[in-house]
């Protein structure tokens, strides 16, 4: 925990109001020796007491006073006798001439705790407001990416989908992909995520191989932003006997010139 959230902890509040526990005490007692910024906070918050005690500090009527004194006297005339040990001892009452200060200062450390427990108890919600909103947040993208794939698991789970694995063939390491042809449509989704980036100035390029010729299936979107490309539709292709994909210059070609991947429709 650093300076600012022990300041922020509302145990600085506490301790000064006498309301913290002997746990929360040696804590803070700890804090106040390693930290300069915590001992002088804690100096302003008691001195903030102190002041406030003094300015809200109300001089009881003089009726009020006679009430208190009149209680206390009757209560010193009775006389209490304690047998303990076998030994008889008059119980001495002692009559309080200021009680009624002590009332007052009560009444005040009571309103300052109360205050203490009220900044602790807003400290906590504060914190419980901020951990709702980024769990909001959380959920918030994980729905996001969910709306993000549901296309892509739509495919996927497609009967007239045609899954075929595109395999590097050695000209660029880890050059692999994985295609969807539907054949009812013609319609190929690519997931060309593992695909290597592709060095300044080149471009991945799709191919169907229709009748043992290269036909172009359109340009390869490998990242968006920096983030991975999870899926893209590619040109359709009414009928072919494989695919692949080249690595050309940006802005592609009319012919492969670089096949990184291939793979035959089973």
């Amino acid at each position: 925990m650093d300076v600012q959230d022990i300041i922020s902890s509302g145990l600085l509040e506490l301790y000064a109001a006498g309301l913290a526990s002997e746990e929360e005490q040696k804590q803070v007692a700890y804090w106040v020796k390693q930290y300069p910024e915590v001992a002088a906070e804690l100096d302003a918050i008691q001195s903030s007491i102190e002041m406030y005690a003094h300015e809200k500090a109300v001089e009881p009527g003089s009726h009020v006073k006679e009430k208190i004194f009149a209680a206390i006297n009757e209560a010193a005339s009775l006389k209490t006798t304690l047998t303990e040990s076998n030994v008889n001892e008059q119980a001495k009452i002692i009559p309080f001439k200021n009680s009624w200060k002590w009332i007052a200062a009560a009444s005040i450390v009571l309103l300052l705790g109360s205050a203490a427990m009220n900044m602790v108890y807003y400290t906590k919600y504060d914190t419980a407001s901020k951990d709702l909103k980024e769990t909001k947040e959380q959920l918030a993208a994980v729905e996001q990416k969910n709306i993000e794939a549901k296309p892509w698991a739509d495919v996927v789970h497609d009967p007239n989908s045609t899954p075929v694995s595109l395999k590097e063939t050695g000209e660029t390491p880890g050059a692999t992909a994985k295609i969807f042809w539907m054949k009812n449509t013609g319609e190929v989704m690519i997931d060309a995520s593992n695909l290597p980036d592709a060095p300044a100035g080149m471009q991945y390029q799709f191919w169907g191989i229709v009748d043992s010729k290269p036909v172009d299936g359109g340009l390869i979107i490998t990242n968006d932003k920096g983030k991975k490309f999870l899926m893209q539709k590619m040109k359709s292709f009414g009928r072919a006997e494989a695919f692949a994909i080249s690595l050309e210059k940006a802005g592609g070609n009319t012919t492969p010139t670089k096949v990184v991947s291939m793979g035959k429709i089973i």
